[in-house]
């Protein structure tokens, strides 16, 4: 005699396929019954109200508002000069540490005090310690990096 293919695998998911279609039977019974009983729960028309939320009433035409066409603005409104914060990059500084056997070393912010990161390779002028230069900020790969280091005058 040949072996059923029916394994235990199958017939479990069988089992829960079966299962859910009638539990999702059972719901929709329960919910036409609910239906004939109460009536309608749900609402049958939904409105956007002048804010944009769905409300059950109709809006108000008192707070209607007339847009003109020309008036709306697709993509980013144009700046306006007075808009624009005036941003300068150059910053002023003082070296407190430079290595030039190493070709490294550190400025620090007369701004806010903090240590940017300064090499060889971002720099105008030679340096030494304790020069007061005007830098740039350049996003490196641990921070921040003063680039175009030169000395203020």
């Amino acid at each position: 005699m040949a072996r059923s293919q029916q394994t235990f695998g199958k017939s479990e998911k069988e089992k829960k396929r079966l299962k859910k279609r009638e539990d999702k039977r059972k719901k929709m019974e329960a919910r036409k019954l609910d239906k004939e009983e109460n009536g309608s729960t749900g609402i049958e028309f939904a409105y956007v109200d002048f804010n944009g939320n769905l409300v059950d009433t109709p809006p108000d035409p008192s707070q209607k508002v007339e847009i003109e066409a020309e008036d709306i603005v697709l993509g980013i409104p144009p700046k306006e000069d007075s808009d624009e914060d005036k941003f300068n990059p150059v910053r002023i500084g003082t070296v407190s540490f430079f290595d030039t056997s190493k070709g490294f070393g550190f400025i620090v912010d007369n701004a806010n005090q903090e240590k940017y990161f300064c090499h060889v390779s971002g720099l105008i002028d030679e340096i030494t310690e304790g020069n007061k230069v005007s830098f740039e900020l350049e996003k490196g790969q641990r921070g921040m990096n003063a680039v175009k280091v030169k000395l203020e005058k």
